[in-house]
């Protein structure tokens, strides 16, 4: 039976951190039952104006990363408002922030002094670079960080120009990567009573997203080029042709292969020498294409991959965004959240049985506020 209470009820979280990482890290933690306050600035977090589109004022960029917190807006550059955050502080278990490097430390309320004054708390610090280091306190964005990681040279077709991947995946694993660190710190902090300091930099978190990537170079010494839709090592992991609409075939194995084949008619081409096991298949990927997407064609995108996916070959129709939240799937997976005043957004990935992620509230609006008593 599910408990009303999430895997972190009891958790007192401090999000006083903006944009993307951090808020996301703040929001898995609050899914899970953790009482996140998010304190904001004055003028509120900046993506609350990265629209259009806007809900009730507010941009969709923030409805999608700050759910279940309280919001609270205080001025830290102002002694009020630094005061009135270490009331708060001595309250938390864990601190979320992404400002520049040195600004806490200028304000007096810095890591090394906080976790002098509060030893068991742990401290997660989200920044593009880390805090030291030939780029360390350096600004850092998602898309600058794809680039200067070498994401962007490995993604888009092998005869065009590098790529951003379409969606701000570092940011997102660098908030993943936080809500890791701080679980652990928490985990270590039963042993010893004491907390530390997470970071979580979005180049670390870009150099981790390589593999293959980085596996091959490691190995054969050979710079990584970009192959559209195909996987480096493997094939056919690429998007074909049907008559209908492209979709997205998965072979990663002999059985595979053979299987596909005769799902579109051509078992004799899995004995074929060139394609009869997964080196071959991808030294001759060129001619290994031209020979699928001859028959696939011609055959119905959606009962093809009904067939393979039967047939134990995963596969996939190339879906938008709209048809893939539509999708029932979807909804079993309770991967769609609606509440009241009309929220709907992405549910928790994170998927426990007796303490699963709820949704008790929506992101709050400029005039719902928590107040300090």
């Amino acid at each position: 039976m599910p408990s009303a209470a999430g895997a972190l009820a009891g958790i007192r979280v401090l999000d006083i951190s903006r944009i993307l990482g951090g808020p996301y890290c703040g929001q898995i933690l609050g899914d899970h039952g953790a009482d996140v306050l998010k304190v904001e600035p004055p003028q509120g977090d900046d993506t609350r104006t990265w629209g259009p589109p806007f809900k009730d004022g507010v941009a969709s960029y923030y409805h999608g990363l700050n759910r279940n917190k309280r919001t609270l807006h205080l001025d830290l550059g102002q002694t009020e408002g630094r005061e009135a955050l270490l009331a708060l502080v001595a309250e938390a278990d864990v601190l979320i922030e992404n400002f520049k490097t040195g600004t806490m430390e200028r304000w007096g309320i810095g890591y090394e002094v906080l976790s002098q004054r509060f030893p068991r708390l742990v401290w997660c610090r989200v920044s593009g670079f880390g805090s030291d280091g030939p780029l360390g306190a350096l600004p850092g964005y998602d898309a600058a960080v794809q680039a200067m990681t070498g994401i962007m040279s490995v993604n888009g077709e092998a005869e065009g120009g590098p790529l951003r991947v379409g969606l701000p995946v570092v940011d997102m694993v660098t908030g993943l990567n936080a809500v890791i660190g701080v679980l652990l710190a928490l985990q270590e902090r039963q042993r010893s009573g004491r907390g530390q300091l997470v970071e979580a930099a979005l180049y670390d978190s870009g150099l981790s997203l390589l593999h293959p990537h980085a596996a091959n170079w490691f190995v054969d010494g050979k710079t990584p080029r970009r192959t559209g839709n195909a996987h480096p090592n493997i094939y056919p992991y690429d998007a074909l042709v049907t008559r209908t609409a492209p979709i997205f075939v998965a072979v990663g194995n002999d059985r595979q292969f053979a299987a596909f084949c005769r799902c579109i008619g051509l078992p004799d081409l899995a004995e074929d020498p060139r394609y009869a096991t997964a080196g071959e298949r991808s030294t001759h990927r060129e001619a290994l294409k031209q020979a699928l997407e001859a028959e696939t064609r011609h055959l119905d995108g959606d009962a093809l991959v009904d067939a393979m996916m039967s047939a134990g070959v995963p596969a996939a129709p190339v879906l938008s965004v709209d048809a893939a939240l539509a999708h029932p799937h979807t909804a079993h997976r309770d991967m769609l959240v609606e509440m009241p005043g009309g929220y709907r957004g992405i549910g928790s990935p994170i998927k426990l049985d007796r303490t699963p992620a709820t949704y008790r509230h929506p992101p709050l609006t400029p005039g719902d506020r928590f107040e300090l008593t």
